[in-house]
């Protein structure tokens, strides 16, 4: 009894550390949902604030990540590996579930993306490093070139299956892969990476310039995701059942880190070359939160952007206990 008191004692400080330091990085988040709703944010305004996250502020911060990193941390194949196969048991496992009455390949499909991919660029990476070190930015890093150019091309591919068929779904699949061309961040990654392996370092004032952005990217990134979800709520926001968007919540927060985490130990004891720190970074990952950025491709291919846009502020509140559990229990 003395031992379990005691563990008791130990664990709470713990997870006020923990919380002390997920609660800004959720504020931020907060801020920009409630910004947005009460109009202090024009809804014409989020737009741009996307545009700056996603074309200067994250790219920076991930190129400055990845030339700070070393390049076996940032190409680790077991790491692809094993968060590409997770991706596409998620991917799988929710169309099966999810896809049936009136939800058709469309919505199963995108439902599917929003329960694999976490919100790795946008809060995953500042929120690690705050919370384990500049170590964890590797593994990170490398979980968005997954999710960018495998796991969201393969599920607008499967989105065209319900009316333009195989055809269909690979004309969408290679329109896919020329946005995933054209996302900044893979290129931002690629840019570090080979900076790391030759060990360039960029001019000066450049790096400045480079810097400046780099440190405005959590910030505005976080606040942008409030924003985003506001503006998704407001515009799409009708009556819905929770089956709709509770299957898609619960795959997200809960079954993926746990199948990630077994897909990684066993990985382990097959002698993969992954150690329980990296391990620990990519369930983490996991247990992140939806993609904002799901909903917009959501509103692209005509999909329910409702029941996209409740999954993804569902796991967003809900994340920032989640989250902190998963991190309490793994480190």
């Amino acid at each position: 009894m003395c031992n379990a008191g005691t563990r008791s004692a130990s664990i709470m400080p713990a997870m006020l550390n923990i919380l002390s330091v997920t609660f800004p990085f959720f504020a931020l988040v907060a801020a920009g949902f409630i910004a947005t709703r009460v109009g202090w944010l024009a809804l014409s305004a989020v737009p741009g604030l996307n545009s700056f996250v996603l074309y200067f502020a994250v790219p920076c911060m991930l190129f400055r990540f990845g030339a700070n990193t070393p390049v076996a941390e940032l190409l680790n194949p077991a790491v692809f590996g094993i968060y590409m196969f997770c991706a596409l048991t998620m991917v799988t496992a929710t169309v099966l579930i999810t896809k049936r009455g009136v939800i058709g390949w469309n919505d199963a499909s995108l439902g599917a993306l929003v329960a694999a991919f976490p919100n790795t660029g946008f809060m995953g990476v500042p929120l690690l490093t705050a919370l384990l070190g500049a170590a964890a930015a590797g593994p990170a890093i490398a979980t968005i070139l997954v999710d960018i150019v495998v796991t969201s091309s393969l599920c607008v591919a499967l989105s065209r299956l319900d009316g333009a068929g195989i055809d269909g779904a690979g004309r969408a699949a290679r329109q896919a892969l020329r946005r995933a061309a054209s996302n900044p961040m893979p290129w931002a990654i690629l840019l570090g990476t080979a900076a790391s392996g030759f060990s360039i370092r960029l001019w000066g004032p450049l790096d400045d310039t480079v810097a400046l952005l780099a440190n405005a990217a959590s910030p505005v990134a976080l606040f942008t995701i409030g924003a985003v979800l506001a503006r998704s709520q407001m515009t799409s926001a009708h009556p819905m059942p929770k089956a709709h968007y509770l299957p898609g919540t619960l795959l997200k927060l809960f079954v993926h880190p746990v199948l990630l985490w077994l897909l990684g130990k066993g990985a382990q004891m097959a002698g993969w070359s992954i150690d329980d720190f990296t391990l620990t970074c990519i369930v983490l990952v996991a247990a992140l939160p939806s993609a904002s950025n799901v909903s917009l491709l959501a509103e692209r291919f005509g999909a329910d952007n409702g029941r996209i846009a409740r999954i993804i502020l569902v796991t967003t509140v809900a994340a920032f206990f989640t989250f902190s559990g998963a991190v309490a229990l793994l480190t």
